[in-house]
């Protein structure tokens, strides 16, 4: 029996093209004119002519402006798209004057503090289709500069500066008359210029009072560096309180240090060694400095918080979730700081004139260290 020859693509591997031309229903090759084409830049120009109207009606109906008929808007935007044109965006922020970007710069090489009041501040400019582009200086003035130029190159509609601590700096230099500059967990001697932070002192005043209210009348202080105006104003606020309640604020049970869970053991040394009487309650300027604290208290058998409550401040949640047990500690609510530079920033970039320092208060929050359990 004699089969029939089977079809054959002529030329072998080298007609393969030209069999997936044949399937797809584009015997002409003209398909693969398309393909090259593809790799062209489009223009402006070719959505003008696909959509057979001027390049003006074009960039009126891309911008959403002028006034056109919905059914140009329409057929416009459905070239626009099927060619994969989009609009330059340089192009489109010299017309506007506005690029809808906005700078940030950090020294918060960690994120601890920067990363939520991003997230803050990119939650409230996004709703105004703002993006914002963040820069890490790592305490270098020459990389710093250099990022302010390239924003500046960038031509963002303003700048954010942020670190990884609320202490003075020198102001941001921007050769950019008129640009906004914002402040939030950071400040400059500018008086011209607004600076956010968080209350240290209210948040003080808060963690002290809670411990008052729940009976404890020997609260000691144990905290960070005082070179930091955030140990200086919490002090203040720990003074504050006890002062209110009637309670003396010893300078035995005031313990400055560094941030540190192995400080906070060594602060536990001293409180409970020979001094009597001894705290029933600890305020800690951080909660790595609370964490050490309720480690050395548990080795010691003393227990927590029945004999000893402790508030941390700065809820860093992986820190006082892990600490035994779970620590009560007050929230600088950093994302709100993030919302609030976001609205303050509109408001600079609408031409608003605002400066000063402005302080967004802290919240309490509760968990066992202190004897509030938070399940049964």
């Amino acid at each position: 029996m004699v089969e029939k020859d089977q079809p054959r693509v002529a030329g072998g591997p080298q007609g393969a093209s030209r069999t997936v031309e044949e399937r797809s229903g584009d015997p002409t090759g003209r398909g693969e004119g398309r393909r090259r084409a593809q790799h062209t830049r489009l223009t402006i120009r070719d959505v003008a002519r696909l959509s057979g109207v001027s390049i003006g009606t074009v960039s009126k109906a891309l911008n959403n402006s002028g006034k056109l008929r919905l059914e140009t808007r329409e057929r416009v935007s459905a070239v626009a798209k099927q060619l994969g044109f989009r609009p330059n965006d340089l192009a489109q922020s010299l017309h506007r004057g506005q690029t809808f970007t906005v700078g940030v710069i950090s020294t918060d090489s960690f994120g601890r503090f920067t990363m939520p009041i991003m997230e803050g501040l990119e939650e409230c400019l996004s709703e105004s289709r703002i993006s914002v582009f963040m820069c890490n200086a790592t305490d270098d003035p020459e990389r710093e500069a250099r990022h302010v130029e390239s924003l500046i190159g960038k031509r963002v509609d303003g700048i954010v500066v942020t670190a990884r601590r609320a202490d003075r700096r020198a102001r941001l230099e921007v050769h950019s008359p008129g640009l906004p500059v914002l402040y939030v967990f950071s400040q400059t001697d500018d008086p011209q210029a607004l600076c956010l932070l968080p209350d240290d002192r209210g948040g003080a005043i808060l963690a002290a009072e809670h411990l008052v209210r729940l009976g404890r009348r020997h609260i000691a202080h144990v905290t960070g560096p005082e070179r930091f105006e955030a140990v200086r104003l919490r002090h203040l606020g720990y003074r504050r309180a006890l002062r209110k309640a009637g309670l003396e604020a010893t300078r035995a049970f005031y313990l400055p240090g560094v941030w540190s869970e192995a400080w906070g053991r060594e602060a536990v040394a001293q409180l409970f060694g020979e001094r009597r009487p001894v705290p029933d309650a600890i305020f800690c300027g951080n909660d790595q400095i609370a964490r050490g604290v309720a480690d050395a208290l548990r080795e010691r058998g003393v227990r927590v918080p029945e004999a000893v409550a402790i508030v941390g401040f700065d809820n860093w949640e992986i820190v006082a979730q892990a600490t035994r047990p779970p620590l009560t500690t007050i929230d600088m609510n950093l994302k709100e700081l993030g919302r609030e530079a976001g609205r303050r920033m509109l408001d600079l970039i609408a031409g608003k004139h605002l400066h000063g320092v402005r302080r967004l208060p802290c919240s309490l929050i509760l968990r066992d260290s202190c004897g509030f359990p938070l399940s049964p």
